[in-house]
């Protein structure tokens, strides 16, 4: 069966495998012969499960997840984790952050509700448009962790290299990078990200955590146990009902990328098309992309034309032509593809073709 579908280049919600939305598709009414949908069933039956364990298995073998790591599934999205990093990671009182976008100045902003925050590292000063040198920071002696968002969704750049903490627990936000290509869990104490990028509908986060990390009776006793990160740890993720419906989604999501090669493949082609598309802007006397070229993010590209008026033009052609969700995101204007895991590179070729013309028919 054929459907009419567009590209979609939204930085999330976003595009999802469509052979994952047949099968989704296929089970929506009755899931393996229960008679219901997922939707439908109670999160303590066995057949979910037997779905939830089977995510988590399948993910901790496409990440190589150590077994002294927990995998946690908590509603709430990327954004919960800014308030319950702070309120579950903090022993001393101290943490400092490196704040290259507006994602990690949100989750700064944030932490300093709960305790001395320490901006160690910030590429403000060029409009987020680098990545902060990391190689000798200021690292407080008593800081809890280090914390990065690692792949900045709105501005477009991403870690070459992880920043040295000098031996302190490393906290990244993965929501726009995660499961783009290889990872090495043990790098971090913890990682996070918001699964509707590249894994999943919106409404979750899918939080790993090194279990010692996970502190269970020296906790302000004020802090919600919703947002205690034993509560989940120690019942599953099932401690009130789940996002039932994204669990079984990411998990085959977790299935596809296991089927196509594992991240190591997926890396590929994610690099095959970002090149794509920078080879483009490189080129280009009409477009530009905002990033610095050794920071440029494979899943989100910024870019833009000399003017605002220009740039919502461009924007108006190319959802005309079947592009959508190209605008830019609203505190930097102009023009973003985000080029996750399910955008295939024909839609990014698609695209440059558009954008060729077009600057060929307006310069």
């Amino acid at each position: 069966m054929k459907y009419d579908r567009i590209y979609n280049f939204s930085a999330g919600p976003s595009m999802l495998p469509e052979p994952v939305l047949e099968e989704i598709a296929a089970e929506v009414l009755n899931y393996r012969g229960s008679g219901m949908s997922v939707m439908e069933m109670s999160h303590r039956s066995e057949v979910f499960k037997t779905i939830a364990q089977e995510a988590e298995a399948d993910l901790r073998e496409l990440m190589n997840i150590p077994d002294n790591y927990k995998v946690l599934f908590i509603q709430g999205g990327a954004t919960l984790q800014f308030a319950m990093i702070p309120m579950n990671l903090m022993k001393n009182g101290v943490a400092d952050y490196i704040v290259s976008g507006s994602w990690s100045k949100k989750a700064y902003t944030e932490a300093k509700k709960y305790g001395k925050i320490n901006l160690v590292a910030t590429s403000e000063d060029r409009n987020y448009s680098y990545i902060p040198d990391c190689s000798d920071l200021p690292i407080s002696p008593d800081a809890d962790y280090v914390y990065i968002c690692e792949n900045e969704t709105i501005h477009g750049t991403t870690y070459q290299q992880l920043p040295n903490t000098k031996g302190k627990v490393l906290v990244a936000d993965q929501s726009s990078m995660f499961l783009s290509k290889p990872c090495n869990v043990s790098d971090y104490g913890m990682i996070y990200g918001g699964v509707q990028k590249n894994v999943g509908p919106a409404g979750m986060a899918i939080v790993i955590i090194r279990e010692d990390l996970i502190r269970t009776d020296d906790l302000d006793p004020r802090i919600p146990v919703y947002m205690r990160y034993d509560t989940h740890a120690n019942n599953d993720s099932m401690y009130n009902t789940p996002n039932c419906w994204c669990i079984y989604v990411c998990g085959k999501v977790f299935k596809y990328l296991k089927s196509i090669g594992g991240l190591e493949e997926m890396a590929r082609r994610n690099e095959e098309k970002a090149k794509v598309l920078y080879d483009f802007l490189d080129s280009s006397k009409m477009f530009k992309g905002t990033v610095e070229k050794e920071y440029r993010s494979l899943t989100n590209v910024p870019f833009g034309t000399e003017s605002k008026e220009k740039d919502a033009e461009v924007v108006k052609a190319t959802k005309a032509a079947g592009f959508d969700n190209l605008k830019g995101h609203k505190s930097v204007g102009g023009l973003r593809a985000s080029i996750y895991n399910a955008m295939p590179k024909e839609g990014v070729e698609a695209l440059v073709a558009f954008l060729k013309e077009y600057e060929a028919q307006h310069q």
